[in-house]
């Protein structure tokens, strides 16, 4: 049995972070190649920051995707908490050094000066969610940094001004900071519509009004994971109406009535 259209849409919204799925936004693709440049640079490190749902992980695995063609790359998308684990991870995985025992800060800092590379051949450590690491660990890191022979890339939700990325002593040591935001409404239409038509559901990326669009951007401020969630489960509702009361459906354009019940069954308003 072939598959339905709002089925196949649903997929489209699934919450995965792939490299394949990122969308060329002008904005985003701006800050996008201001990144990948920054990355050639001579740099300490970089610093990826903003809100949940605003595209950092995308950026991070984009940006593994892309410069592993060329570089030697680590992506660690879940945070490796245990210090010596860390250190041991890194070990292995950039100088395939299998350590036995506990690996410690001035140990790895030797590995590293054994097995240091030429500069166009720097390993680069992309580090997704690094509020999670504690700051003794993020110590260790940023004195890694300065060795200049390990590139580190990391992104921080932006929280309050009491934030590590305010703290004078992790500033100094940073080439960059970029920091992203949630979409405008006339960005999150040609993201949504953008996504669809990648998987040929182009039908679908037409249904969609500007009220409708005007009514996701109110409830997700533009938020691309709050988007997600909430065009994902409003396939899933077009989909049990598809199978329950097709008569309801209209494939003209999207009813607004099911994106509020798709908000209210995700949490996004109360019922």
């Amino acid at each position: 049995m072939e598959s339905s259209i709002f089925e196949k849409s649903k997929s489209v919204f699934l919450d995965v972070v792939d490299p394949k799925d990122y969308v060329q936004l002008d904005r985003v693709s701006f800050i996008y190649q201001s990144l990948k440049k920054s990355v050639r640079k001579p740099l300490k490190m970089i610093l990826l920051y903003g809100k949940p749902g605003t595209g950092k992980s995308m950026f991070l695995a984009k940006l593994h995707d892309d410069l592993s063609k060329i570089q030697p790359v680590f992506l660690y998308q879940q945070p490796i908490i245990d210090k010596s684990e860390f250190f041991k991870t890194l070990a292995k995985d950039i100088y395939n050094i299998k350590y036995n025992g506990e690996l410690n800060f001035t140990q790895f800092s030797k590995i590293i000066e054994m097995h240091h590379k030429e500069e166009n051949d720097i390993p680069i450590v992309l580090l997704d969610e690094a509020q999670l690491y504690s700051s003794d660990l993020m110590e260790n890191i940023r004195l890694i940094s300065d060795t200049r022979k390990i590139k580190f890339v990391i992104t921080l939700h932006k929280t309050s001004q009491e934030d590590v990325i305010a703290k004078e002593h992790f500033q100094t040591r940073i080439w960059e900071t970029i920091e992203l935001q949630n979409a405008s409404m006339t960005e999150l239409k040609i993201y949504i519509q953008k996504k669809l038509m990648k998987s040929n559901c182009f039908d679908i990326a037409n249904m969609f009004t500007n009220k409708n669009i005007s009514l996701i951007f109110s409830l997700t401020e533009g938020n691309y994971r709050e988007t997600n969630k909430l065009l994902y489960t409003l396939f899933e509702i077009y989909q049990w109406y598809e199978k329950n009361e097709p008569s309801k459906i209209k494939y003209s354009s999207i009813t607004n009535k099911y994106i509020e019940m798709a908000a209210i069954h995700t949490g996004i308003i109360n019922g």
